[in-house]
């Protein structure tokens, strides 16, 4: 069976591209520009949350993760937060992460740490 990737980009290319690569490598993927797929989450049931820090006019991906890590439901996903801020790992660890991938990423750097994570 397929491992699930909720896959959350604020860059509709950076997007595409980690979407084609993670379906590539074997990953049913779940892409948005938005935080949406995350209040269906029950219903998608993903092995791994894959979340930018800058979503345009929504929530911070650290504030998605914190509140996926907060709620007895989901505190067991994974959660990645991706982003360019230089702080990234402090930023990851304040809102409970697994793990996260700087930007600009290496494409077998992303696909390990999605792997690892699902």
């Amino acid at each position: 069976m397929k491992k699930k990737v909720v896959l959350i980009q604020d860059d509709e290319d950076i997007l595409d591209i980690m979407d084609q690569v993670l379906e590539e490598e074997g990953f049913e993927v779940t892409a948005s520009l938005t935080t949406e797929p995350v209040e269906k989450i029950d219903e998608i049931d993903p092995d791994v949350v894959v979340v930018d820090e800058h979503i345009k006019g929504k929530k911070k991906g650290t504030v998605v993760i914190d509140e996926l890590k907060s709620d007895p439901e989901t505190q067991d996903v994974s959660a990645v937060l991706t982003s360019t801020s230089a702080n990234l790992s402090e930023k990851a660890k304040a809102c409970k992460a697994d793990d996260y991938i700087e930007k600009p990423f290496d494409i077998d750097h992303m696909v390990e740490v999605v792997k690892k994570n699902a």
